[in-house]
Parts: C-alpha cells; sequence; structure tokens
C-alpha cells in the first residue's frame, strides 16, 4: 500500500469537512451537464500555449478507422519517448473532453518519459453510451495498429478516471478480439471506475453525506446511461466490464476511495481480475470521488505511485 502520513491524513480530513458543505454533482436533466461542459471549455482557453510553453507539443487529430473518425489529443515531450499513454477522461459520460486532463497527463509525460493521446470521445448530451465506447475502440485500435509510426513498437498504458475508468475497462474488454492488439497493452490504470452500471452494494446505499457525488440520487441516474435496460440488461458485459471475461488482461493499477460511493466497483473488479491477471489495488483512506483533482498531499502521493507503476511496466517491455 502507498505510505500516507498522519499530515497527509489529517489535511484529508480538513478538506472533506470543507466538501461536505459543498453542492454534490448530479444530473437531473440535459441542462446542469451542458452548462457545466461550456464553463470547463471556457476555464481552458490558453490550455495549448501552457503546455508549449512547459517543452510539450500539441496536436489535434482526427484517426479514422472503417468509417468512423474520433478526435484525439496528442500531448509529445522534447525528448525520446519510452511508451505511449491512452487516456479517457472522465466527466460522467455526459461532460468533459480531452483538455481536462492536462495537467495529469503532462505530469505523467515528465515522469516517465511517455506521449500521452487522450480521447475525445462523443459525449451522452449528443450520442447513446454505445457509441462513445465505439469512439474508444477505435481510437484504442488506431494506436495499437501503429496509428503514431514513430511509436508503433513501444508499449501502451491505458489509464481512464470514473467514467473514463469505465471506458478503459470496456475498451480492454473489447480489444480481445485483436489478440495481437491486446497483448501490446503493457498496463492500465483505473481510478475509482464504474464497473457496474445497474450498481454496486456501495452506490445503493449511498446517502446524503457521500462528498463530491450525490448519493441519494446516484442509483437512478446510473440508469439515465442506458434508458430502456433493465438491470439485467445493463449488467451484460458488452455495457458492465465487471462481469467480462477478465482472462488476457493486462496488469493494473486500481485506485478508490474508502468515502466514494462508487468503491465497491473497484473493490469487486480488482478481485475478479485477480484470479485472471495482476493487480494491485489501492484502497485510499478518507478519500472520496474525484480525489486525484485536489491539491492535496494524498493526491501527490497517489500520483507518484502511479508514476512508479507506469515506469516498472515499460521496463519490463
Amino acid at each position: 500500500m502507498m505510505h500516507l502520513d498522519d499530515a497527509t491524513i489529517e489535511e484529508a480530513r480538513r478538506l472533506n469537512r470543507k466538501l461536505y458543505w459543498a453542492p454534490r454533482f448530479r444530473v437531473r436533466s440535459r441542462v446542469g451537464p451542458m452548462v457545466m461542459q461550456s464553463l470547463l471549455r471556457a476555464s481552458q482557453i490558453g490550455a495549448d500555449r501552457r503546455l508549449r510553453r512547459a517543452g510539450l507539443s500539441v496536436e489535434a487529430r482526427q484517426v479514422e478507422l472503417e468509417g468512423l473518425r474520433v478526435p484525439v489529443r496528442i500531448l509529445r515531450p522534447a525528448g525520446p519517448v519510452r511508451g505511449v499513454v491512452l487516456d479517457f477522461h472522465g466527466g460522467g459520460w455526459a461532460m468533459g473532453n480531452a483538455r481536462m486532463d492536462d495537467n495529469l497527463n503532462a505530469a505523467m509525460i515528465q515522469a516517465c518519459d511517455v506521449a500521452v493521446v487522450s480521447v475525445d470521445y462523443r459525449l451522452l448530451l449528443s450520442a447513446p453510451l454505445e457509441a462513445l465506447m465505439q469512439d474508444c475502440l477505435v481510437a484504442a485500435r488506431w494506436l495499437l495498429q501503429g496509428g503514431l509510426p514513430d511509436y508503433a513498437d513501444l508499449p501502451v498504458i491505458l489509464t481512464g478516471e470514473s467514467a473514463g475508468g469505465h471506458l478503459a475497462a470496456a475498451t480492454l474488454l473489447q480489444l480481445k478480439a485483436w489478440p495481437d492488439l491486446l497483448r501490446r497493452v503493457a498496463g492500465a490504470v483505473l481510478y475509482y471506475g464504474v464497473y457496474d452500471l445497474a450498481g454496486t452494494e456501495s452506490v445503493r446505499q449511498a446517502g446524503p453525506e457521500t462528498l463530491v457525488l450525490h448519493g441519494p440520487s446516484l442509483h437512478a441516474a446510473m440508469g439515465l446511461l442506458t434508458p430502456g435496460l433493465d438491470e439485467a440488461a445493463r449488467r451484460e458485459p458488452r455495457l458492465s466490464p465487471l462481469y467480462g471475461d477478465l482472462a488476457g488482461m493486462p496488469p493494473a493499477l486500481m485506485f478508490t476511495g474508502t468515502l466514494d460511493p462508487l468503491r465497491d466497483d473497484t473493490l469487486e473488479l480488482a478481485r475478479r481480475w485477480r484470479e485472471a491477471a495482476e493487480v494491485e489495488l489501492q484502497l485510499v483512506p478518507e478519500a472520496p470521488h474525484g480525489y486525484i483533482h485536489f491539491r492535496t498531499r494524498m493526491a501527490d502521493a497517489t500520483l507518484a505511485h502511479t508514476h512508479e507503476w507506469v515506469r516498472a511496466r515499460l521496463q519490463r517491455r
């Protein structure tokens, strides 16, 4: 387990006391995500310039495979590259974009000497969940088939956070149809993802004290992802990675927090993953959903541990 000293834990508790009084994220209609998406875009003005000042190149590209075009954001360092990270952003499937992980991805580049491809998949505001999953698979196949010729022989790491964790895990399961491509994946880093779209026990029991996410509406909101499907259909492996055949999966590093109502998703996926492949599970004390975006010692320790793990996976190849 990561070493988290008393000062780190106490800092997290102080932040949690503030978060208790903060609004929780919930989805009631299309309006809220649309407003938040507009605010997100406004906050990202000048993002490319900041990355270039840090010595990174930035490229927006439309990748195409079998008639489907998917936008990606490619960040590269000036120096040699040891691997490529394929990143799936979070945002509840209904908001977010490839730019929102710039800080995380820039830190990964600097710590691990990698390039990063971040997928700008469609959102639920304009497409069904299956379309988002298709976008992610197209981007993965494009990259793993040599879409970046300079890096065609390098190992690939998949990363995903929250909804992006779901999309990363679902993409890995779909890649089993292309075994040679799946073997190129050296590892997966999954932060507090959603792996059972019918709702695990911690989702169903989430109450009003839940931080960041609105606990009482969480289970019902998950039903909005797949309208017209009952719970049995939502647990089909193509939608819920928790129930997929995990044989052949790459090594994985999984994080979830003790205060995250989605924690059972990660705990159960790690248990099942361990039956088929190597997995390291980090259950982080006093951590709510989304905690890696807070400026805390706990977030710093988590990201440092991730960088160490990624470097070790790249050395194996």
